[in-house]
């Protein structure tokens, strides 16, 4: 798992990432749409399926890389379990300020009479 955050901590691997979610490209056609040279694509690609993220289809003369579903989904699992953590505490927070608030309106009414 860490080696997946890693590869995609570095801003052009994520870009590829994203550019994959639509479908599978050439080395070529993603230096093109990212403005990149060929080797920094392959060596981008290259730590990306070392990763587990992408994987590589030949066909003719190309390779066609795309995005490995199965990666993506652990990556998703192990947030999920963050998420739910993150969810409760900001629901506790919610409930915190609804409390703090009826405090403070209790207050200014007092005030005001």
């Amino acid at each position: 798992m860490i080696e997946t955050f890693a590869a995609l901590a570095e801003p052009n691997r994520y870009r590829i990432v994203e550019l994959l979610r639509s479908g599978g490209r050439s080395v070529n056609e993603i230096g093109r749409r990212l403005d990149l040279n060929q080797p920094q694509v392959s060596k981008h690609l290259r730590v990306l399926k070392e990763a587990g993220l992408v994987d590589v289809e030949p066909r003719a003369q190309q390779r066609v890389y795309g995005l490995r579903a199965k990666s993506l989904r652990q990556i998703h699992d192990w947030l999920e379990r963050y998420r739910k953590v993150w969810d409760a505490r900001f629901e506790a927070l919610d409930e915190l300020l609804v409390e703090l608030e009826g405090k403070k309106e209790k207050a200014d009414d007092r005030r005001k009479r």
